[in-house]
C-alpha cells in the first residue's frame, strides 16, 4: 500500500511550492526515482540495490530561511510573488530541532531590532535593512549552528548584546555567526564569516566518525540517508580492498574518513581550504595519523593532482550537480584506477559523464532518497575498469 501523502497547508494554499512532488505518495516517488535512474544509468550485468528510503518529513537538517517583515514582525521563510514574506517557520521538512528553535530566533529579531532586508530598494543609496537570511543546521546531537546573513556589520553590537539571552533561551545553540553578503542580488552569503561563539565548528556524528561543519561547509541535507550513504560505500569499498584511495570534492572528509582501513592510504583533494582545516580536525580527534589519510586544499580538476590521481586504484568522485566535465572524465580515463567510486547528485550529469568514461562500466548502484518530496536524489555507482588505458 502507498504511504499518504504529506499534508501541507503552504503548499495546498499555493504559499510555497519549493517540494514539487508533495501531492505524491511517498513510496511513488521513491519508485519514480529508481526507475529514472536506472533508465539513465543502467549496465548489463549491473546489480541495483533497493533504495535506501528517508523519513518524508522532519529529516531536513538545514533551513534557509528568507527574513522579511519587520523586526518587530519577521516572517521566516521565502518571499511571495508580491515580494512579500511568506513564513514557513512549521515547514514539515524541517528537523524538530529546527522546528523548535526558528520561533526563539524570531524572537531574537525582535529582541535586537535586527530590521529585514528590504529587497525593494535596489539602489545602494536606497538599500535598507540589514538582516536578509537565517541559516540553522542541527547535527546528530541536537547541537545548533545558526548564521545570520546580513549585509554589513552594523548589527553586530545588538546581536552580541542578545547572545546571552540566545543561549539561555535555546541551550542547544553551539555555533553563532554573522555572514555579511553585501551585494544587491540572489546570492544566499558571502565570502567573510565573523564567528561570535567560542564554537566555529558544528559536529556531524555519523557512527564512529565526527565531521566537523565550519560556517561555509558543504554537508548533506539528510543526516540519516548520509549516515547510510557512507556506510555503503565502505561496504563496497572493503570488498574491492583498494591499497591507495584519491577522494575528488572531498568536502569535509565525508567519504575519506570513512574509506580509512589498515594498509590503505587515503588522500582527499578539496578547493575549500575551511573545509580541508574541518577534515583535518575530525582526522586528529578520531586519532587517524597522516599517513593513513591526508587532505590538500586544490582544485580537484587541477593538472597537478595528476601524479595522485596515477598512484590512485580507486577514485572517489562527489562532484556538485554539474558533474565532472569531459575535461576531468578524460583526466580519470588516463588514470590506471581499477575502480571509481561516483556519488552523484544528479543522475542524468552522472549518465553523461559515464558515456566519457569509456573504460569503465557500472557494476553495481543504489539509489539515496536525501530529498524527499522533490524529484532530486543520491545515486552511488560503482565502476570498475574494462578496458587498460592506452600509453
Amino acid at each position: 500500500m502507498a504511504l499518504a501523502v504529506l499534508d501541507c497547508a503552504h503548499f495546498a494554499a499555493g504559499e510555497c511550492r519549493s517540494c514539487t512532488w508533495l501531492g505524491r505518495a511517498y513510496d511513488d516517488q521513491v519508485a519514480a526515482k529508481e526507475a529514472s535512474a536506472r533508465a539513465l544509468v543502467d549496465a548489463p550485468g549491473m546489480r541495483w540495490l533497493p533504495p535506501v528510503t528517508s523519513p518524508p518529513a522532519g529529516f531536513r537538517n538545514k533551513a534557509k530561511m528568507v527574513v522579511a517583515g519587520t523586526a518587530a514582525t519577521p516572517t521566516l521563510g521565502i518571499l511571495g510573488p508580491d515580494g512579500a514574506g511568506v513564513d514557513l517557520r512549521d515547514c514539515a521538512l524541517h528537523t524538530p530541532g529546527i522546528v523548535a528553535a526558528l520561533p526563539v530566533l524570531a524572537e531574537l529579531v525582535r529582541r535586537a531590532d535586527l530590521t529585514p532586508y528590504d529587497v525593494a530598494s535596489a539602489s545602494p543609496v536606497r538599500q535598507r535593512g540589514e538582516l536578509k537570511h537565517l541559516l540553522v543546521t542541527e547535527s546528530p546531537d541536537g547541537e545548533l549552528m545558526v548564521r545570520l546573513v546580513v549585509r554589513s556589520t552594523a548589527i553586530e553590537a545588538r546581536v552580541r548584546k542578545h547572545l546571552p539571552w540566545l543561549r539561555a533561551s535555546l541551550p542547544a545553540v553551539r555555533v553563532v555567526t554573522l555572514n555579511v553578503q553585501p551585494e544587491h542580488r540572489a546570492v544566499l552569503e558571502g565570502d567573510r564569516e565573523v564567528v561570535l561563539t567560542d564554537d566555529d565548528t558544528l559536529p556531524m556524528r555519523l557512527g564512529a566518525v565526527a565531521l566537523h561543519l565550519r560556517p561555509r561547509s558543504f554537508f548533506q541535507t539528510n543526516t540519516p540517508v548520509a549516515t547510510a550513504l557512507y556506510a555503503e560505500a565502505a561496504q563496497w569499498v572493503a570488498a574491492i580492498g583498494p591499497r591507495r584511495v584519491v577522494d575528488l570534492y572531498c568536502g569535509v572528509g565525508g567519504f575519506a574518513l570513512h574509506l580509512v582501513a589498515p594498509g590503505r592510504r587515503v588522500s582527499g583533494i578539496e578547493i575549500s581550504a575551511d573545509a580541508v582545516a574541518s577534515a583535518e580536525r575530525s582526522r586528529a580527534e578520531a586519532g587517524l595519523p597522516s599517513a593513513a589519510v591526508d587532505f590538500v586544499a586544490g582544485d580537484a580538476t587541477a593538472p597537478e593532482h595528476a601524479g595522485l590521481l596515477a598512484e590512485a586504484d580507486l577514485v572517489v568522485v562527489n562532484p556538485p550537480r554539474r558533474g565532472l566535465g569531459t575535461d576531468l572524465a578524460r583526466r580519470l580515463e588516463e588514470t590506471g584506477a581499477a575502480h571509481l567510486l561516483y556519488s552523484s547528485c544528479n543522475p542524468e550529469t552522472l549518465a553523461r559523464d559515464l558515456a566519457d568514461l569509456v573504460s569503465y562500466r557500472p557494476v553495481r548502484g543504489r539509489l539515496f532518497d536525501m530529498f524527499p518530496q522533490t524529484g532530486h536524489a543520491e545515486v552511488l555507482v560503482l565502476l570498475e575498469r574494462t578496458a587498460q588505458r592506452s600509453e
